[in-house]
């Protein structure tokens, strides 16, 4: 039977519009939308059932999903690392317990429980090692400054989620009371267990915080609670796909924790950007007399095919994250991807089909006549923009800018290159025990660990000989040993048969040292004086790699040396995605525009926004200013490392999505009336409050990000905010009309057979596009 909606004199299903009243365009996406029409039940039940029947599996994907990621497996220290579990069934500290006695660690009760705990936890399954202060010959080091406090070293093997899975089975057993010890845990393998503990806490904050203000945002872009209502509801559905995307992917390869955080936040953003831009033009085509289904047709058909290249836009920038070897990036571009195709289908095919269901009732629940009550001048407001009058705020903005767009332009630049110039002083690091809030507990411990212990024991540094034998081999390792000790920020060694520092032998080996030693192999372990993600531990690494005297091959491994692996791989593999996201985003623009000038702009205004951003995230996370606007923080003097690269990537889709938008409402107006100057004012004032909105409800998204206790979660949605915030309002308010006014004519110059190529891609919609300018024929065209 007919839904009843479809009766109605506005809201007739045929395709033909009423006398009098405007036709919509014909295209593939017309046609697509008029039989999304027709069948707009079907396609809503069906959508109902797909949710209902993915929402058991979605829920439980974040139990799959692993917390590690952010170092390349095939580096040098990942080969260390495997060698040293594989051969010596052993390797770096990944857990570390801090015991406090009552008195000095020595006494004879503190000594018996010490001895316990330590041999306790060397049988636990899972663990490949277990050394302390007092089960290792001359262990001085583990002992605090004021000998109250020493250390349990433990090595857990397996991969990140095994090493993770028996952290979180092995910490809640031997910490707290251990006989007259007080145990406390830290380690990368604790970190990592408290890190995806908090993320799964700070999603659902977030999630409580930004439904609201978003919500809000809505009614006030839109009046109706109706209206503002299905742009929420595409989101859910964006996400809801995503996460059983996920569920599938963690059957076939790693998926990071933080998956879950950034494509909520990026579904939910982008889900509503195009649910916002297809409502606003649905309500536009019914005001202008069209029938529900020639609006919905011509909504699909000019803003679903703007959408459309938008999504492929930020698809193909987010798909520049799988070159990089590092999963952590990978995943996420997998689910980023998919959250990005759900929203635009979401958003191409549900919508429009509930919009055909609903008709003129999209401004149901209207809470604007309450307001133009209250506020008179409210009233006026909404019947200028209803009456489309084109001289609104962003018409006098972009046409005050017009008038001096090098004073405008240059204005801008200069603050955004102020802004930028904080990330020429990057420095950049891994994810350690600070990233995570200073109450949570492996943090406080790591903090006693740097302020009560004289050097980093759990940060120690392998250097594995794997051709070198021990025995055969001594005198030159011994030797290789002592120069090592010698260098800047070591502050010991340890071999097979003797330690180490500055130079000269402090110590034989007892019977211990046997884990040093393998047939045919042999490690040693350096303990640096500094931090291992400082500059100072990184330049180690290299001195370690480079030094002479090495008896034979030398493989680093640890903390430091994962940083510099990492640093190097993405490093080497920028240029690669800066090539994907830079090449396909000019090829989609040329082909969405018809310019040859057009993309390359976008691309260079992108670049100079990004850069600010990025500068002022170095100002606050690296260097500590203004913390007080973000929520507190550890400020360790870097930022971590993977995260710009995340936040290029997406960002960069972003702005162009809004670019997108822009361009092709200037485009209609150019074509039909070829004068440019009026074509960027009056595209900005019908873009103008939307984008905004559009870029208002993402930074509300993305806040929500910020709210969690990671810093580099905080940091990742505080850059993607102010990122969106500096493109909608500086670069598209200010930057493109002084541009786009500069250029002239020359917006739109294209060779004739780009001209033609996208004439085939958009057919014009009724009215001739006219040619703005003389060109010369079979040669170049503008238009």
């Amino acid at each position: 039977m007919p839904d009843a909606a479809a009766e109605t004199p506005t809201d007739r299903p045929s395709s033909d519009p009423p006398p009098g009243r405007p036709r919509a365009g014909r295209s593939r996406l017309a046609a697509f939308a008029r039989r999304l029409v027709r069948h707009r039940i079907p396609v809503l039940l069906a959508t109902l059932v797909v949710a209902a029947v993915a929402v058991p599996f979605a829920g439980g994907v974040t139990g799959r999903l692993s917390s590690g990621g952010f170092t390349d497996p095939a580096a040098q220290s990942a080969e260390a690392e495997e060698f040293l579990a594989d051969r010596f069934g052993t390797g770096v500290p990944n857990l570390v317990l801090l015991a406090r006695a009552p008195g000095s660690v020595d006494d004879p009760a503190a000594a018996d429980a010490g001895r316990k705990l330590t041999g306790q936890v060397a049988r636990m399954p899972g663990v490949l090692s277990a050394g302390s202060y007092w089960t290792t010959p001359d262990a001085t080091p583990l002992k605090a400054r004021d000998g109250r406090s020493a250390l349990v070293l433990v090595r857990l093997g397996g991969g990140e989620d095994e090493v993770r899975a028996t952290a979180e089975r092995l910490v809640p057993r031997f910490t707290g009371r251990q006989g007259v010890l007080r145990v406390s845990a830290t380690g990368s393998a604790q970190v990592a267990v408290e890190i995806q503990r908090h993320s799964e806490e700070d999603l659902l904050q977030a999630e409580a915080f930004a439904a609201p203000v978003v919500l809000l945002i809505l009614l006030l872009v839109f009046g109706s609670v109706v209206a503002a209502a299905l742009p929420l509801l595409v989101g859910l559905l964006a996400v809801l796909g995503t996460f059983l995307v996920l569920r599938v992917l963690t059957t076939v390869t790693s998926v990071s924790v933080f998956a879950t955080n950034i494509i909520t936040a990026l579904g939910f953003g982008l889900a509503i950007d195009y649910s916002l831009f297809i409502v606003t033009r649905y309500r536009e085509e019914l005001a202008r007399g069209r029938g529900t289904t020639e609006a919905v047709t011509e909504s699909v058909r000019t803003a679903g095919r703007t959408m459309l290249f938008s999504a492929l836009t930020v698809a193909l920038s987010l798909t520049a994250l799988l070159v990089f070897p590092l999963y952590f990036l990978r995943s996420l571009a997998c689910a980023s991807v998919a959250v990005v195709a759900l929203a635009a289908l979401a958003a191409l095919v549900v919508l429009p089909a509930a919009l055909a269901l609903l008709g003129p009732r999209i401004d149901a629940l209207d809470i604007r006549p309450p307001l133009r009550r209250l506020v008179p001048r409210t009233a006026q407001r909404d019947r200028n923009r209803d009456s489309g009058e084109e001289s609104g705020f962003w018409h006098r903005l972009a046409t005050r800018v017009m008038r001096r767009p090098v004073l405008y332009g240059a204005a801008v630049v200069a603050v955004l290159v102020v802004l930028g110039l904080p990330f020429g002083r990057a420095s950049f690091g891994l994810a350690d025990d600070r990233v995570l809030p200073a109450d949570a507990a492996a943090h406080r411990t790591a903090q006693q660990l740097r302020e009560q212990f004289a050097s980093r024991e759990s940060a120690a540094l392998s250097v594995v000989l794997p051709a070198v034998d021990a025995t055969r081999s001594a005198q030159r390792i011994d030797a290789y040993a002592a120069h090592l000790s010698g260098l800047p920020d070591v502050a010991r060694v340890d071999t097979a048969t003797s330690s180490y520092e500055r130079g000269r032998r402090i110590a034989s080996a007892g019977p211990a040292s046997t884990r040093f030693t393998a047939p045919g192999a042999t490690w040693l372990s350096v303990v640096p004086s500094v931090e291992p993600y400082s500059a100072a531990g990184t330049k180690l690494v290299q001195r370690l790699r480079t030094a002479d005297r090495a008896p034979g091959a030398v493989l680093v491994g640890g903390e430091a040396a994962q940083l510099v692996d990492t640093r190097d791989a993405l490093a080497s593999r920028t240029p690669e995605a800066a090539l994907i996201i830079g090449g396909t985003t000019l090829l989609l623009l040329l082909l969405f525009t018809g310019s040859l000038l057009i993309p390359v702009k976008a691309v260079l205004l992108n670049l100079l926004s990004l850069t600010a951003t990025f500068g002022a995230m170095v100002y606050v996370f690296q260097e500590g200013h203004l913390r007080w606007l973000v929520g507190d923080f550890t400020v360790t003097g870097m930022v971590t490392i993977t995260i710009p690269v995340l936040m290029f990537c997406v960002a960069f889709g972003l702005s162009m999505d809004y670019e997108v938008f822009l361009i092709s409402r200037i485009k209609e107006v150019y074509a039909e009336t070829g004068d440019n100057t009026r074509a960027v004012a009056v595209g900005l004032e019908r873009t103008g409050r939307l984008v905004t909105a559009a870029a208002a409800l993402v930074a509300v998204v993305m806040i929500a990000l910020a709210t969690s206790g990671i810093t580099f979660l905080k940091l990742l949605g505080v850059g993607l905010a102010l990122a969106v915030l500096i493109d909608a309002t500086l670069v598209r308010g200010i930057l493109v009309p002084a541009v786009m006014r500069l250029a002239g004519r020359a917006n739109w110059w294209a060779p004739a057979s780009l001209h033609r190529l996208h004439a085939r891609l958009e057919p014009p919609p009724g009215d001739r596009l006219r040619a703005a300018t003389n060109s010369t024929p079979g040669t170049s065209r503008s238009w």
